[in-house]
């Protein structure tokens, strides 16, 4: 087996310090490079729109990975494997999330729309390049609808 290593470029600030599921839509987080990621590696961010940010969940526990459960623990969900949810206790603990970016100011990135924490390791940013975004509609079951409907208020 291949071990990988991957080391954060970035770090999250905000007023968040808890994993909580919903209210994410009012959090404006800084990302602020690492000290050895040179400034340049923002060059021109700010002709993008928006970002996918991918981070990794360094709070979570080892012994909450599940492969399969209902999301949220509620029992009107159905039992989903791990890859059919975007539930935090995941095996590699990779987070992913499409961002609109806020501001770019030297060293720093504020965007909107990020749910990680305060002090999230950031991996890798990415610009949002509408050829990648989606082709074709999107399908899914009606219980995400549901669990999602607070989760940006």
């Amino acid at each position: 087996m291949t071990t990988i290593q991957l080391k954060p470029i970035a770090t999250v600030k905000n007023e968040r310090t808890e994993p909580i599921d919903d209210n994410w839509g009012s959090v404006i987080s800084e990302i602020e490079l690492c000290d050895d990621i040179p400034t340049e590696a923002f060059d021109h961010i700010g002709d993008f729109s928006h970002l996918e940010i991918i981070y990794y969940f360094d709070q979570v526990d080892d012994t909450a990975i599940v492969f399969s459960g209902r999301p949220r623990g509620n029992p009107a969900y159905p039992k989903v494997g791990i890859f059919g949810q975007r539930k935090k206790d995941r095996p590699n603990r990779i987070g992913l999330c499409t961002v609109e970016l806020v501001a770019h100011t030297g060293r720093i990135i504020h965007v909107k729309y990020l749910d990680a924490i305060n002090g999230t390791p950031v991996l890798d940013i990415k610009p949002v390049f509408k050829e990648f975004n989606v082709q074709g509609s999107v399908r899914q079951p009606a219980w995400v609808s549901d669990l999602m409907k607070e989760y940006w208020t």
